[in-house]
């Protein structure tokens, strides 16, 4: 069967709603252009925000611990990096993200959105040239086979949104946790995008929030844990030679 790209997703902002481009053009060593390349950095964190680098996730606002921010769609333009927040269908706040004045509108509309807490209100951080706000410090892409999601489900026995792992490439037509199998070896995707595969993906709780409701209705990572014995789904990889992704380009496995 042939294996393909069902989805591209990137989270413009981390911790918000993905957007799903139909393609992507990435470059060797980089991540998803516009991919976790802002962040909400609460009151408390030791984030510079005027300088802001890479960081750990606790350092921002996110969904192991914001479940709210489930609630919240997106749409983003990349042209204009202009980001409207939605939430149940209707535009709540719109900005764009490059502009400091834009950020200060989302910025309001998120603290009045957000519970109270010791945290405070949030700030919108940028990324430096390069980085982004991944939960690890290199510049990695993440591959989620929905055959693997499936498979989760039957331990779970009940619906799993593919969602809820935040991949940004979605693929189908291999068979569940084929996907480990090309750790430390080199996928190809269409016409000669190389990713090299470097290691499963561990889950934390934020994959216990339903991304269409906001409530923490799983343990996703204690399934994982006793139905195969680990924490893993999902695998990064890195770009080695770069080039246009689409939905639908066909990938071609280790040899």
């Amino acid at each position: 069967m042939t294996i393909t790209i069902a989805d591209i997703c990137r989270y413009p902002v981390k911790g918000l709603a993905a957007d799903h481009p139909s393609s992507v053009t990435v470059a060797a060593g980089e991540v998803i252009p516009f991919d976790r390349r802002f962040a909400l950095a609460h009151a408390s964190s030791r984030v510079d925000k005027a300088q802001p680098d890479w960081a750990q996730k606790n350092e921002f606002l996110m969904l192991a611990r914001d479940e709210k921010l489930a609630q919240l769609g997106i749409e983003f333009d990349e042209e204009t990096a202009d980001l409207m927040i939605t939430r149940k269908g209707r535009s709540v706040s719109r900005g764009v993200l490059t502009s400091q004045t834009g950020r200060n509108v989302l910025q309001t509309f998120l603290a009045a959105f957000m519970p109270d807490g010791p945290r405070g209100k949030p700030v919108i951080v940028e990324s430096p040239e390069g980085k982004s706000f991944s939960d690890v410090p290199s510049n990695f892409i993440s591959i989620i086979n929905l055959a693997t999601v499936k498979d989760i489900e039957r331990v779970v026995r009940e619906p799993v949104d593919p969602m809820r792992f935040r991949g940004n490439l979605y693929v189908e037509g291999l068979p569940a946790w084929r996907e480990t199998s090309w750790v430390g070896q080199d996928i190809s995707i269409g016409n000669g995008v190389v990713l090299q595969v470097l290691e499963p993906i561990g889950r934390c709780a934020a994959t216990n929030v339903d991304p269409a409701t906001g409530q923490r209705d799983l343990n996703i990572p204690l399934t994982l844990r006793k139905g195969f014995g680990h924490t893993n789904c999902g695998v990064y990889a890195k770009v080695k030679s770069g080039g246009t992704i689409s939905t639908g380009d066909t990938i071609t496995e280790p040899a």
